[in-house]
């Protein structure tokens, strides 16, 4: 399956795309690891999350909650919709998220802004929505927009079971339309049960993934900045980051 890109960027920018095994694997956590991660390593990186959906209504405003966690763990004085141009009060993926809203994605305005912001920064890691082929309109996924913004990919997966195929399924299919897949982070995003898959599935994965496992984000109680840099320091490979850059 493949939808209609516009074409690879050609930048000098930096970065990564984040993208998921299935939603609700916590790429807003990896998204917000990676850029303390690259401002350790001395860039000046920033974040966005150019769709969300499933955003609260505040009077006539949506806000989208992960794009604000993700503009003050990156310390972004941008206006929020930099960080999210579009958003959807309808959890959704986003073709039917705007199909119901009466609202129209147009991406090259997701691109000018990416642009905009590679003005002000050195590095701008960019969260996915979803998997590689959640719509984001009728003939364009996800997959379209890592592609258009040109960016290496982290796959982001879970620990439990059925994770190896997920993962395995998500990196073959973007190294096989192209993509530049920098690795993987599994995520923690419960406490842990301790099974035997949770046990197992890091070390098979290290054996038979043809990328990099970069790191594994144990299940963070809180999400203080402090506590989300520490996890990043003993849990991510700050050199793996660095060369895939």
């Amino acid at each position: 399956m493949k939808g209609k890109g516009l074409g690879k960027k050609d930048s000098a920018i930096k970065g990564f795309f984040v993208t998921g095994t299935d939603t609700g694997v916590g790429k807003t956590i990896i998204t917000v690891s990676l850029i303390k991660a690259l401002h350790l390593l001395g860039f000046r990186a920033c974040g966005m999350k150019p769709i969300e959906t499933g955003c609260i209504k505040e009077g006539s405003v949506l806000i989208p909650s992960d794009g604000m966690f993700i503009k003050t763990v990156a310390r972004m004085e941008e206006n929020i919709r930099y960080v999210t141009p579009y958003c959807f009060e309808s959890p959704l993926a986003p073709f039917p998220a705007s199909e119901i809203e009466g609202s129209t994605i147009d991406i090259r305005k997701i691109l000018g802004t990416f642009e905009d912001l590679s003005k002000n920064y050195e590095a701008i890691v960019v969260e996915g929505i979803g998997g590689l082929l959640v719509p984001v309109k009728r003939d364009y996924f996800v997959l379209d927009l890592a592609r258009d913004l040109g960016l290496p990919l982290i796959v982001v997966s879970r620990l439990g079971l059925g994770t190896l195929n997920h993962t395995l399924l998500t990196v073959n299919y973007a190294a096989k339309e192209g993509l530049d897949v920098a690795g993987i982070i599994i995520n923690s995003n419960h406490p842990p049960k301790e099974t035997l898959a949770e046990d197992t599935n890091p070390d098979i994965l290290k054996q038979i993934s043809p990328v990099p496992i970069i790191g594994i984000i144990p299940y963070l109680r809180d999400l203080e900045i402090s506590t989300i840099e520490k996890a990043v320091v003993k849990n991510l490979d700050l050199e793996i980051i660095r060369r895939s850059l």
